[in-house]
């Protein structure tokens, strides 16, 4: 059974930040973030920014293709009747109990036209392609928001590189909570948030990108 209890996946969140995890499916990096990053009561959504929803096969070469609208139940229930060993085995069926249990289906980043205040990246393929679509609709809002004469909203992408296995994931999403921990403390996370990144690229070892829209 589908244990999604995301309809309002956000209303217990007690964040004051909009944040937002991209990876290339919204399958496995991303949704390891969310669902962290959700119990620890931040205000979290996740995606993914590919073309289409792509998993492992039966060999290096045969992949699982899916459409980002095939919820997580849909998408457990094919690999199971193909072959419930195999998938198993290499943790795909656990990986998606865990997401049919946080929301429906897996979400493209390109379709999302709500705000985000922090939206963070798992590789740097995907920040390309976040900025990209991100200038768009942040150009609409602009519009929008000067003719209500408002200011404009302010977005920060960041990117930090997470390998696309179930090891690295789990770590990716601690860094990403100790991150997300550092930028809602903030009291001015516009004029703060290069020093907040510097200081913690040096902690984590990694390289972070960041950009401003």
């Amino acid at each position: 059974m589908n244990k999604s209890k995301n309809n309002n996946e956000n209303e217990v969140s007690k964040g004051k930040l909009r944040f937002s995890v991209v990876c290339s499916s919204n399958m496995n990096r991303s949704m390891e973030a969310h669902a962290m990053l959700q119990k620890k009561g931040f205000n979290v959504r996740s995606f993914g920014s590919g073309s289409q929803v792509k998993l492992p096969g039966p060999s290096p070469t045969v992949h699982n293709i899916y459409s980002f609208s095939t919820p997580y139940e849909e998408i457990y229930k094919d690999l199971v009747a193909k072959d419930k060993n195999l998938y198993t085995q290499n943790g795909l069926l656990n990986m998606l109990d865990r997401n049919r249990r946080i929301k429906p289906h897996p979400e493209r980043f390109q379709e999302y036209k709500g705000l985000s205040d922090v939206i963070i990246c798992c590789e740097e393929r995907v920040y390309d392609q976040v900025f990209e679509c991100n200038w768009f609709h942040l150009f609409f809002e602009f519009i929008l928001m000067n003719i209500e004469m408002k200011h404009c909203h302010l977005v920060h992408l960041i990117n930090i590189d997470i390998r696309d296995n179930h090891e690295e994931a789990t770590c990716g999403a601690l860094l990403f909570c100790q991150l997300c921990t550092l930028l809602e403390k903030s009291a001015d996370l516009d004029n703060e948030i290069e020093e907040i990144l510097s200081n913690f690229e040096n902690i984590c070892k990694r390289t972070i990108l960041h950009t401003k829209r």
